[in-house]
């Protein structure tokens, strides 16, 4: 049964992750924890998450947003070793519980219409933001799905930024958690066992994303969020 669930856990992960440019930590991390201990699990989801990204980044480069990435990469250098600390020191439920409240009410506030300016400094904060809950537990992407959802951007450009944002944000978090927290044998030969899986969910993510409209994309958004806001509560 753990296997069966290890690549149903997978499978639709890498589908979201390729399809929308986020949902693998999303998905991924809440189930894998239920296999796992946390440190194998955020590990097993950042290393899965670079191979998606690295594989995606021929398809979606024309769609990026280079000012934008560039900003979240420069406010993620000090959202990362600050959320190593949060891991290392932090009692993780108590995190869990304030990430999980805020999500779900930013959600509320999108379904009621609440929009935002992007500027520079939103930029930087919210890759900091990211790059801080991407150490700590393994999900850097709720802080950018509500930012280009407040944001109306276009979803060719949130695949694509979020894609190639994440070939940096998950390296350096991998290196970082290695480095501060160590690793095993289980996490690399159960990403090896999950490459079949992770493949079979790029060809299927593409199709899903040809597949679903601006409006569709917005409702997957707004799922997504009030999944990873109940669970982060739920699992605190």
């Amino acid at each position: 049964m753990d296997i069966l669930l290890f690549i149903a856990i997978i499978l639709l992960a890498s589908i979201l992750q390729t399809g929308t440019g986020f949902g693998f930590s999303i998905v991924a991390t809440p189930f894998l924890l239920l296999l796992f201990d946390a440190r194998d699990a955020i590990q097993i989801n950042l290393l899965l998450s670079l191979v998606i990204s690295l594989a995606m980044y021929r398809k979606v480069r024309t769609d990026i947003d280079r000012g934008v990435m560039k900003r979240f990469i420069m406010g993620s250098f000090i959202g990362l070793p600050l959320g190593i600390i949060v891991f290392l020191l932090v009692d993780i439920p108590k995190l869990k519980l304030v990430i999980g409240i805020v999500i779900l009410l930013l959600t509320v506030l999108l379904l009621l219409k609440l929009r935002m300016k992007q500027s520079t400094n939103r930029d930087v904060a919210i890759g900091g933001l990211s790059g801080s809950l991407t150490t700590s537990i393994g999900m850097p992407g709720p802080p950018l799905l509500l930012y280009f959802s407040g944001a109306d951007t276009a979803k060719e450009t949130l695949r694509g930024t979020t894609l190639v944002y994440y070939l940096f944000i998950y390296s350096f978090s991998l290196l970082i958690q290695i480095v501060f927290a160590g690793t095993s044998t289980t996490v690399w030969k159960s990403s090896l066992f999950a490459l079949p899986l992770v493949w079979l969910g790029l060809y299927a993510g593409e199709y899903l994303f040809l597949k679903v409209n601006q409006a569709g994309f917005r409702i997957f958004m707004y799922v997504i969020l009030f999944f990873t806001g109940i669970y982060l509560l739920v699992s605190s």
